[in-house]
């Protein structure tokens, strides 16, 4: 018995060990043709903006808030020189220094945002759908009655609640992430709430249950993997929302302190008188830094749904699936099929049931005759 368990086993080796990849990659080789090249550039984009702000403080030719370097003043409103690529503000500032250092700020008041609305709306959405009941239908009063406010007026609300009109700096990106997160928790609360109560009753979970795991085990171990599908694409897209209610919050004079942070939504309120007599260069380019990176990021979070999304999974030209590829008697990598594996005779024709080649007339009544 054990010579023919070894006969038999002989030349089977297990498979290698399955190699990390650079994270990311999977999903990129899984978009096609203009898809893909959506997503390179909402790529490259967010990696600019990313690098700009977290080196902003080595590659900025000044400080954000000077106004003078090695004893000379600046001036006001200089047109771009080589001294002065973006030129300056009305306040004698370095344009392209608070472009610089306005990118550091919104990449700290967009990731603590997305954060704490991820730490705070998952998990209520689901204890909300699995446990229901009377807890379910208060949390869902409380975040319809949050969502039903306009985003931007509850952002304003909430800084002036927590920062009372002034803050320091660290005091304000924080107020500013907790005013974006208030406004973003129900969003994540919904989705995840709606996905845990369809999926609370499959067979997975009801097994999970019978076999004695507790309630918050089921929740984080079966429930959340099976629903956080969409949770990558609505935080994508919520990092650009989150720009732009900053500048909202900055344009309307409730954002971070302007001395303590440059801030593009603060340069561009500052902009306005400019832009009448001609000085285009202080608001341009802040807006425009505003419009690239909100336009980097939702390129990203509408690629990333393409691909997670499987009613919106689309396929390339060239791809073809398992099902697909075997039936035109060719391997998922597009080589031919063994010819018995692809019901075929020596010859290339079909084989019949019992291995022999089909005659004509048993190619079945909807077979097409050829003409005599």
């Amino acid at each position: 018995m054990s010579a023919v368990i070894s006969a038999e086993t002989t030349g089977l080796e297990a498979p290698p060990p399955r190699r990390r990849g650079i994270p990311g990659t999977a999903v990129l080789r899984q978009t096609h043709g203009l898809q893909r090249g959506i997503l390179i550039v909402g790529l490259f984009m967010i990696m600019v903006f990313v690098l700009v702000a977290v080196l902003a403080p080595l590659i900025a030719p000044y400080g954000f808030n000077d106004d003078r370097a090695h004893g000379v003043i600046f001036g006001t409103q200089q047109a771009p020189s080589a001294a002065h690529w973006f030129g300056t503000t009305v306040g004698g500032q370095d344009v392209l220094a608070r472009v610089m250092f306005g990118a550091r700020t919104a990449l700290e008041v967009i990731v603590l945002a997305v954060a704490l609305s991820l730490l705070v709306g998952v998990p209520l959405g689901l204890v909300s759908g699995y446990i229901g009941g009377r807890l379910d239908r208060v949390l869902v009063l409380i975040t319809d009655a949050l969502y039903a406010f306009p985003s931007l007026l509850l952002a304003i609300v909430v800084s002036i609640m927590i920062t009372g009109g002034r803050s320091t700096p660290l005091g304000g990106i924080l107020a500013a992430a907790i005013s974006i997160t208030v406004v973003f928790v129900p969003q994540y609360f919904r989705v995840v709430r709606n996905a845990a109560v369809a999926v609370r009753h499959e067979p997975y979970v009801d097994s999970a249950r019978i076999t004695g795991a507790t309630p918050t085990r089921i929740m984080f171990k079966h429930v959340l993997p099976n629903v956080s599908q969409t949770i990558p694409v609505l935080a994508t897209l919520n990092a650009s929302e989150a720009i732009l209610t900053l500048a909202g919050l900055g344009f309307l004079g409730f954002g971070i302190e302007p001395s303590a942070a440059a801030e593009w939504g603060y340069d561009l309120k500052k902009a306005l008188s400019d832009a009448t007599n001609g000085i285009w260069w202080t608001g341009m380019f802040p807006g425009l830094a505003i419009v690239l990176v909100v336009l980097g990021v939702t390129l990203v979070g509408e690629s990333l749904n393409d691909v997670l999304n499987p009613l919106l999974r689309t396929r390339g030209g060239g791809a073809t699936t398992a099902d697909e590829a075997e039936v035109a008697g060719l391997d998922p990598d597009g080589s031919l099929l063994d010819p018995e594996v692809a019901g075929l005779g020596a010859d290339g024709k079909p084989l019949g049931p019992d291995g022999d080649g089909l005659d004509p007339g048993d190619a079945g009544p909807g077979a097409a005759e050829e003409p005599a």
